[in-house]
């Protein structure tokens, strides 16, 4: 009998799992970045465009605002 199976690992190793009990995939591209999705093509062209759509959004810097003004009071 041989030992157990290892999970390959590599730079281009791609993995699609099932989520049982329902119609989602979550895929998970070698660079580790992550997605859900139900449909199949959907989750395969999002593995294969690497590296398109696998950063995280970049954050965008608030915008500093002005201080504020106040309002002349009538006397």
């Amino acid at each position: 009998m041989t030992g157990p199976a290892h999970m390959l690992t590599g730079d281009r190793i791609y993995r699609i799992h099932w989520m049982p009990g329902t119609d989602t995939l979550r895929g998970i591209c070698h660079c580790g970045a992550e997605r859900v999705a139900e449909e199949p093509v959907e989750m395969w062209e999002w593995l294969l465009a690497h590296p398109y759509g696998h950063q995280p959004p970049e954050a965008v810097a608030p915008t500093p605002h002005a201080a504020p003004t106040r309002s002349a009071v009538p006397a």
